[in-house]
C-alpha cells in the first residue's frame, strides 16, 4: 500500500507539474524575446476544410509550453487573405481559452522556396517569414511605435483527426486585440466603418509614429486616412486598415500589426515598378526608394515642427533599433534585409538636406515630354500632386527636366503612366521648391 500510494503522490505531482498555475494565461506566452517552442494538438485538416472562410469555426486544442499544458482550447483560422490555399495551405490560427485570454499565431502559410513569393499577394509562404516579421515588430518596440506583442516560436503542429507525422515549423505568437486594447488603456475598438480620419479622431500623434514606423520597416499593406479629402492609394475605401484603432479618451490610439507582405519579410515587392522610376536614385536600390517613399509622404501630411520631432524621435532610437536587428532569431538573409531598409531610413531623415529635397509644391502642375508643352506626358490635364519629390536633370527657359518619385501613387495604380515610370519629364522651374512644408507656416 505503502508503494501504491507513493506511486500514486508521485503521479499527482507530476500532473500537477504539467498544469499551468491557476493564474497562468495564454498571454504568458509573449514574455520573454527568446525563441519559444510550443506544441498544438488539434485535427488541423478538419480545421482547415471547415474554417477556411468562417473565423467562427473553431476546433478543441491542446497546446503545451514547455510544462505547461492548456487543454479545450479553442483553435480557429484567421486572417484576411492567408485563409485561402491559393495564398496559404498553412493559415494563421487564433487561440482562445475561457479564462486564459487569448493569443494569434502567424505561421508559415506554405512551403515555398526561399525568393518565391505568392502569385496574388507576394508573401514569402514558408518559415522564414514569420522570424523575418517578428523582427519587424521589434524594430518598431526599439522605436517606441505602437505596435502589438510578437515573439518567435517554433512550433509542432500534431493533427488528432488524421493522425499523421507531426509537423515542425518557425512562427509567431502575437497579440490578441482585446489584449492590446487594454494595454492601451482603449475602451473600444473603431473599425474601418466607424474611424473616419486621423484628423476627426485627434490621433496626429499616433498617426506620425505610423507613418515613419511602416516605413522603417519597408511596409505597404497598410492604411490609414488622415484628413476627409485623403485620397493617397486605398484611404479613401479602407480609411483604417492593418491598423489597430482605439477610442481613448477625447482621442484615438493606434497600433501597428500584420506586417507579413513588408520589405523586411519579403524582400521584394513584385508591384515595385508599375509604381516608381528607379532611376529616381543613384543607387537605383528599391529598399532605397521604397523608404524614401513613404519618408517623403510625411511631408504633406505633417507640420513642420511635427516632422522635425518625430525625425528626432527614430534618430535618438537608431542604436536601439540596429540592436534589435542584430539580435533577432532570423535567418541571414532576412537580418541583411531588415538593416537594409533600417540604414536607408535613417539616412532619409537624417539631416535636413536628406529629408526636406526639393519636390512639386503647387496644385496644378501638368507633366509634358517636351519643353515646349506640346505632349503631355500622362493624362490630358493630368497634374502631378502637391508634395512629390522631383531631380532636376536640366532646364530650358522656364521648365525643368525631372525624375518624379511618386510618393503619392498618383500614377501608381488605376491611373499609370509609363513617362514618368521610366523616364524624365517636363515641368514648370517655379513649381519646385525645398520650402515644403513652408517654414513660414506652422
Amino acid at each position: 500500500m505503502r508503494g501504491f500510494a507513493f506511486v500514486l503522490v508521485l503521479m499527482t505531482a507530476t500532473a500537477a507539474q504539467a498544469q499551468p498555475p491557476p493564474t497562468a494565461k495564454l498571454t504568458s506566452l509573449l514574455d520573454g524575446d527568446s525563441l519559444i517552442p510550443l506544441k498544438i494538438e488539434a485535427p488541423l485538416r478538419q480545421l482547415f476544410e471547415s474554417g477556411g472562410d468562417d473565423e467562427t469555426v473553431t476546433v478543441p486544442a491542446t497546446v503545451t509550453a514547455g510544462n505547461a499544458v492548456w487543454h479545450d482550447v479553442a483553435l480557429s483560422v484567421r486572417g484576411h487573405t492567408s485563409r485561402r490555399e491559393t495564398e496559404c495551405t498553412f493559415p494563421k490560427l487564433k487561440l482562445k481559452l475561457k479564462g486564459a485570454g487569448s493569443l494569434k499565431i502567424g505561421t508559415h502559410c506554405g512551403e515555398s522556396a526561399d525568393g518565391q513569393l505568392t502569385q496574388k499577394y507576394g508573401r514569402l509562404a514558408n518559415e522564414r517569414s514569420p522570424l523575418r516579421e517578428v523582427v519587424a515588430y521589434r524594430m518598431l518596440h526599439a522605436a517606441a511605435v505602437p505596435a502589438l506583442r510578437a515573439r518567435a516560436a517554433r512550433i509542432t503542429y500534431v493533427d488528432t483527426g488524421t493522425g499523421g507525422a507531426p509537423l515542425t515549423r518557425n512562427a509567431l505568437v502575437l497579440e490578441d486585440d482585446d489584449d492590446a486594447m487594454a494595454r492601451a488603456g482603449g475602451t473600444r475598438e473603431l473599425t474601418l466603418e466607424t474611424f473616419g480620419d486621423v484628423s476627426s479622431r485627434h490621433a496626429s500623434g499616433d498617426a506620425g509614429l505610423v507613418a515613419f514606423g511602416e516605413a522603417l520597416i519597408g511596409n505597404f499593406d497598410w492604411c490609414l486616412k488622415f484628413t476627409a479629402d485623403d485620397a493617397y492609394r486605398c484611404d479613401a475605401s479602407k480609411p483604417v486598415w492593418n491598423l489597430l484603432a482605439f477610442e481613448r479618451g477625447a482621442g484615438a490610439t493606434l497600433m501597428m500589426k500584420d506586417f507579413d507582405l513588408a520589405g523586411v519579410v519579403v524582400g521584394r515587392h513584385p508591384w515595385f515598378d508599375t509604381v516608381w522610376n528607379r532611376a529616381f536614385v543613384a543607387s537605383k536600390s528599391p529598399v532605397d526608394i521604397e523608404v524614401l517613399s513613404q519618408v517623403q509622404r510625411t511631408r504633406s501630411l505633417f507640420p513642420r515642427d511635427a516632422l522635425d520631432e518625430l525625425r528626432r524621435h527614430f534618430l535618438e532610437r537608431r542604436d536601439a533599433v540596429l540592436s534589435a536587428i542584430q539580435g533577432a532569431e532570423v535567418d541571414a538573409e532576412g537580418r541583411r534585409l531588415a538593416l537594409g531598409y533600417a540604414n536607408a531610413f535613417f539616412a532619409a531623415i537624417g539631416d535636413d538636406q536628406a529629408f526636406y529635397r526639393p519636390v512639386v509644391a503647387r496644385p496644378d502642375v501638368q507633366v509634358y515630354l517636351d519643353p515646349q508643352r506640346t505632349k503631355e506626358a500622362c493624362g490630358p490635364k493630368d497634374a502631378i500632386r502637391p508634395g512629390t519629390p522631383v531631380n532636376e536633370v536640366q532646364r530650358s527657359g522656364s521648365m525643368s527636366q525631372v525624375v518624379i518619385l511618386d510618393v503619392m501613387w498618383r500614377w501608381g495604380s488605376k491611373n499609370e503612366c509609363n513617362n514618368v515610370q521610366n523616364g524624365p519629364v517636363w515641368i514648370v522651374t517655379g513649381s519646385i521648391t525645398s520650402d515644403y512644408p513652408s517654414r513660414k507656416i506652422q
